[in-house]
């Protein structure tokens, strides 16, 4: 990824966008990217960012608190976002359903909406939701749900240890999340019914394509005429949807592995690249 360098620094100045698309941060939770979501926000801004759901982890917080520095500085970075000029729009999920609450207030400049419709600089419009409406599980079986969540984060525990043993033998990051959500036929079968459904509602109302979140796995991709568009999650593979100034959508991964770390204890890290995969 190319930057501008300011000379007055060294500091490369951050990529800018139309628009910014991040989902699933779950703040509140020891999976959180907190540092990494904060390391991106450095190095990528944008006229708009809509928040898609499952930012704040209300689930696990009721369970017990856990609320780190970087978790609040993440919220402070994006109310001095607003105060900048940024358009900030939060589109609560099933995690932060409690935001449901205040659909069509501002707090801090932060407009909560239960879900939108983005127009992209090429004419194309989307529908904006978290998408666990669509989830029959969260919508009829809430306690399958919660069963759900509580694995989900013993698998990001087993991989957290099984990615330390890894690194001490040179080998770079797994996840055992992802290669289980591809490999279970099950999973399968759940991600493809999801992303169908989703492209079946944008049809029902005339739109071109859906942004969502809620199911971790991050892709643009076109079904049957629709833009199916998922925004992935900032708990493992720490992805972002970006809209460039020319409309054309983008998935930014933004995974920093330990192996890519500067190798010298005092050496400063460089900044981050962003990997983006264009959409097809």
């Amino acid at each position: 990824m190319s930057h501008t360098v300011n000379r007055d620094d060294e500091e490369p100045e951050p990529k800018r966008y139309r628009t910014l698309f991040i989902s699933d941060v779950h703040l509140g939770t020891r999976g959180c990217q907190a540092d990494l979501l904060l390391d991106f926000f450095k190095h990528n801004e944008s006229d708009e960012l809509i928040l898609v759901g499952d930012i704040i982890d209300g689930w696990r917080l009721k369970g017990g608190w856990y609320w780190p520095q970087a978790h609040n500085d993440v919220m402070q970075k994006l109310l001095r976002k607003v105060r900048k000029g940024t358009r900030v729009v939060f589109v609560p999920g099933n995690h932060d359903e409690f935001a449901r609450d205040f659909v069509g207030l501002e707090f801090g400049g932060v407009e909560v909406e239960d879900h939108i419709l983005h127009k992209t600089a090429d004419g194309k419009t989307f529908l904006v939701v978290h998408g666990d409406q669509f989830d029959v599980v969260v919508r009829h079986a809430r306690w399958l749900a919660h069963l759900g969540d509580w694995a989900y984060d013993f698998a990001i525990w087993i991989n957290c240890w099984f990615n330390r043993a890894r690194r001490k033998v040179g080998l770079p990051y797994w996840s055992f999340s992802q290669w289980a959500k591809l490999k279970v036929k099950d999973a399968v079968n759940f991600i493809g019914a999801f992303e169908e459904t989703l492209a079946a509602e944008a049809r029902r109302r005339g739109v071109d394509g859906i942004v969502c979140g809620h199911i971790h796995h991050a892709v643009i991709r076109d079904i049957d005429g629709i833009t199916y568009v998922n925004t992935g999650d900032f708990v493992e593979s720490c992805t972002a949807i970006a809209e460039n100034f020319d409309g054309s959508l983008e998935l930014i991964h933004w995974k920093l592995l330990e192996s890519e770390r500067a190798p010298a204890a005092k050496t400063p890290a460089l900044p981050l690249p962003a990997r983006r995969v264009a959409a097809e």
